[in-house]
């Protein structure tokens, strides 16, 4: 057998642009897109993305170049997934929600050579070009209009383009060749997207994926989710959000309808439920706290399975979503992996506990999805695994198939995350509970430690969701001259509240269910606490307020 090696036939590069070809295929009469009145079949989708892709090669895009997009989740967004990638492009998606310098400086960073961009995020682009050094060529750019009714962008989009971009998304795809022979990748090791982190702790970095990492999250997503062939997926998580955990793909390779939203509330979320029937969604916890705060809400006609990840959810959330008819699944990932790579694997005899319970139990991150090959918890001193405890805390660690190449121009830093021992550094910090599932329990910048305790904001925050006037809550360190640190929680509460609590009967409710050494000894009201454009708190904005107000020892009345 050793004579047997690899043939041409055996080891074509994985890559799943193959997903739309057999979608375009299989189901090229069912609906592949819905926005607004428009929506497209699966052939037509693969018809424009070969178009686009066409396009963008005669034009002068070459294999590695990257192509950005600001945009949020419509149809154009959707397509570019495919059509950039099959010019032999990378495609770089950006936070729509970022200001001008830090677009400017990202997509200065990564060398982009074009940029679509859609009608309401104009002035945006515009101004990021204008902040180019005067000696450096920005990309090309290319207006994407909203032809689609939307009602708020229609006036943007019947208006004149402004001279500055050299097209429009429409016009360069309609001189595209629908027979174009897309290119596929010489190695699955190739580049296929470029994302920036969403910046929680620290800055941007450039995380770069190949085809085949993306192939194996996609499909190892699929499956460990359950997905059955063609669901109504409403797309309530950003597509430039690790590329919608790479859904994006998913969704062509199961022939499911994308039900495209520019942007969403509520109400809005329970409309295009009930209108499509939706049958499955992704969001942060931020979007489960969303839909079972709403003051209008009923419960769902028929069960909707919603994904969620990005931050750990508070067990009273999700006890609270599940109550609606949403079917809750809980899993664990980063931009680093492409997509959720830790999920809460479901036993049949949870069922049978309390509803609490089984909140609590689904509020674990779980156990390494099918396509990782190993995922732990380490001391980050010695490198040794923790105990399987529950309580002993150390850095999540991983290895397998979707992690990224690494960061562009950053070598240093992939160095520090993806070490020689064949694993790769979350930085998160969590535990390994005795029957092997996992549970983050903070980033490891996120750890408070008290008169030497370490202790986790994340169980601070459980408690204080479970408080009947509580909306939201984040927990971080505040300075302390005799303990070091105590946790200061920030809160904003909810909006038809006739009473609202006061500090001491938040710190009083805490006291009743914690440690005494866990309570909050700080607790500031906010309108709404800051986020990241993808629903994570941002910590260290709250940090640094904490640090402002002092020492909690030297003040005992806290600030407000």
């Amino acid at each position: 057998m050793e004579e047997l090696k690899p043939r041409p036939a055996s080891s074509s590069p994985l890559t799943p642009l193959g997903f739309l070809e057999r979608a375009a295929t299989v189901y090229g009469d069912c609906t592949s897109i819905i926005y607004n009145n428009t929506s497209y079949t699966w052939s037509q989708t693969h018809r424009r993305c070969l178009q686009l892709a066409s396009s963008l090669s005669s034009i002068g895009i070459k294999v590695g170049h990257v192509v950005s997009v600001l945009a949020p989740n419509i149809p154009a967004m959707y397509e570019l997934h495919f059509a950039v990638p099959m010019s032999g492009a990378v495609l770089n998606s950006i936070n729509s929600r970022l200001d001008a310098r830090t677009v400017s400086i990202l997509l200065h960073h990564c060398e982009s050579k074009l940029l679509f961009v859609d009608c309401l995020s104009q002035s945006l682009a515009l101004e990021a070009i204008s902040l180019f050094p005067p000696n450096e060529n920005p990309p090309l750019l290319v207006l994407i209009k909203d032809d689609y009714d939307d009602a708020e962008s229609s006036n943007l989009s019947s208006s004149t383009v402004d001279s500055r971009f050299c097209r429009t998304y429409e016009s360069l795809m309609e001189k595209g060749d629908p027979d174009f022979k897309w290119v596929r990748p010489q190695s699955e090791w190739n580049p296929i997207v470029l994302n920036y982190t969403s910046g929680t702790t620290s800055s941007p970095k450039g995380v770069v994926h190949s085809h085949r990492g993306i192939f194996m999250i996609t499909l190892d997503s699929l499956i460990d989710w359950e997905v059955p062939k063609q669901p109504v997926y409403l797309w309530t998580l950003p597509m430039f959000h690790a590329n919608g955990w790479s859904f994006t793909w998913g969704m062509a390779a199961v022939g499911g309808t994308n039900v495209c939203v520019r942007k969403f509330d509520a109400p809005t979320i329970y409309g295009l439920i009930k209108k499509h029937g939706v049958s499955h969604m992704c969001g942060a916890p931020v979007v489960l706290n969303m839909l079972s705060n709403s003051p209008e809400i009923k419960p769902l006609q028929s069960p909707v399975q919603i994904l969620t990840a990005g931050a750990p959810p508070p067990a009273p959330v999700l006890f609270r979503t599940e109550s609606l008819g949403f079917i809750v699944s809980h899993g664990y990932g980063l931009t680093e992996t492409g997509g959720l790579v830790v999920s809460c694997a479901w036993k049949r005899e949870w069922n049978k506990l309390p509803a609490t319970e089984r909140a609590r139990l689904k509020a674990r991150q779980g156990v390494r999805s099918l396509g990782m090959t190993e995922a732990d918890i380490v001391d980050p001193e010695s490198g040794l695994v923790v105990k399987r405890d529950g309580s002993t805390l150390g850095e999540i660690v991983l290895r397998g198939a979707c992690i990224m190449l690494g960061y562009l121009k950053d070598p240093n830093g992939t160095n520090k995350c993806m070490k020689e021992n064949g694993w790769f550094y979350t930085g998160d910090v969590g535990v390994m509970h005795p029957d092997g599932y996992m549970e983050i329990k903070d980033r490891s910048k996120d750890v408070i430690i008290s008169g030497g305790e370490n202790l986790s904001s994340v169980e601070v925050e459980s408690i204080l969701y479970s408080h009947p006037a509580i909306n939201e809550a984040a927990v971080v360190a505040r300075p302390d001259d005799y303990w070091g640190e105590t946790p200061c929680a920030f809160v904003s509460l909810k909006a038809e509240l006739t009473q609202k609590p006061s500090e001491k009967e938040i710190i009083e409710y805490c006291r009743a269910k914690m440690p005494h050494y866990m309570v909050p000894k700080t607790v500031v009201f906010k309108e709404e606490l800051p986020k990241t454009s993808t629903g994570k708190i941002q910590k260290f904005v709250l940090r640094d307020i904490a640090t402002g107000l002092g020492s909690s020892s030297s003040s005992p009345v806290s600030r407000m």
